[in-house]
């Protein structure tokens, strides 16, 4: 770290979490979770239509009944509005959530991806560094890990091989990330999520298309023949691993070796940790389980590996474990059995 004291973060008070997506998946069951804990809760969404807005606001709904809540609907790539939120509100900590989401989407529609995934995440950068933020937790990928094969993935392997911009553009804000924390001492949490699942979930992700289309009677795509297998992780379990992160601000590795660098830890107070569920489920079980909620068989339809995919994934979460007592306890039957209770009650179908 460089040592020019004008470079460092300025304290400042205590104030609220800035909450960033918070009508997303992730963003929603965390924003609940802090507000049951009792934070105050600044939430900002732009409410994009690249998935039904009508659940990103019935997610909203749900985050308005707590007198801690507050929204602003803007786009992390809107230079002004971010500085305002960041003036007006005077965050602690800051958890930055929003992004362009999907591996698949980022083929055909690649601008997107650089105007909210890097552009937005300046933003957020110059944010934190500007108003004394005491901890930026961000939203990375386990899609980072790209053509790696070395199983479980961990944040101590390099990752310079993704296979889709999205997952460019994450392994782009660890990067962004640590040269803040370098420069200015800004204490940088990034968070590799892999495949996260559950109640109120993302309609573009398999769970809830195999769901919505089994029910319909529709065939499903079964992608490399079947042959797929995904650490799926569940939201509550991934909620507390976030959670118990808060207080935990990184710190310079004080055996981090420049001639052997660490990809996970830094000389900067930066940290990278997988936060997944290391029990990789087959789509075969994935989809049986599904079947088993429903009381209804799937229409397979059996397709090549699609571009940007990657067959298998599995994290490494010993560093998680070690830093907050991490440790995932939702198996995927009962988390898919959750979701489908939760699907037929907000679709109407009980």
């Amino acid at each position: 770290m460089i040592s020019d004291p004008s470079n460092h973060l300025e304290e400042s008070p205590a104030g609220p979490i800035l909450l960033t997506g918070c009508a997303g998946f992730i963003g929603f069951h965390l924003a609940r979770r802090l507000l049951c804990d009792s934070f105050d809760v600044v939430g900002i969404d732009n409410l994009n239509d690249y998935y039904d807005v009508d659940l990103k606001q019935a997610r909203l709904e749900q985050l308005r009944k707590f007198p801690k809540f507050s929204f602003m609907r803007i786009s992390l790539e809107d230079r002004e509005a971010m500085e305002t939120v960041f003036s007006r509100h005077h965050p602690s900590i800051v958890i930055n959530l929003a992004a362009q989401a999907g591996v698949r989407y980022s083929l055909s529609n690649p601008r997107v991806y650089i105007d909210s995934n890097i552009v937005g995440f300046m933003n957020v950068l110059e944010g934190c560094r500007h108003n004394g933020v005491g901890h930026l937790i961000y939203a990375s990928s386990s899609s980072v890990y790209g053509a790696n094969t070395k199983m479980p993935f961990s944040v101590h392997d390099n990752v310079d091989h993704p296979l889709s911009l999205y997952a460019a553009t994450k392994k782009a804000n660890e990067l962004m990330a640590h040269s803040y924390s370098h420069l200015y001492g800004l204490p940088t949490t990034g968070l590799r999520f892999f495949t996260v699942y559950g109640p109120w979930g993302r309609p573009d992700m398999a769970l809830f298309i195999f769901t919505k289309a089994i029910i319909e009677g529709k065939p499903i795509r079964v992608f490399n023949h079947g042959c797929m297998k995904r650490d799926f992780t569940y939201i509550d379990d991934i909620v507390e691993g976030v959670v118990r992160l808060l207080d935990k601000r990184p710190q310079p590795n004080p055996i981090w070796d420049s001639a052997h660098p660490d990809p996970g830890s830094s000389s900067a107070p930066y940290r990278l940790y997988n936060i997944g569920n290391k029990q990789p489920v087959e789509l075969g079980r994935f989809i049986a389980a599904i079947e088993s909620a429903l009381r209804r068989g799937a229409l397979k339809e059996y397709l090549p590996l699609q571009a940007g995919d990657v067959p298998e994934t599995c994290a490494d979460i010993g560093d998680l474990f070690a830093a907050v007592g991490y440790r995932p306890t939702t198996v995927i039957e009962d988390g898919i059995d959750r979701f489908v209770t939760w699907y037929k009650s907000f679709y109407g179908m009980e």
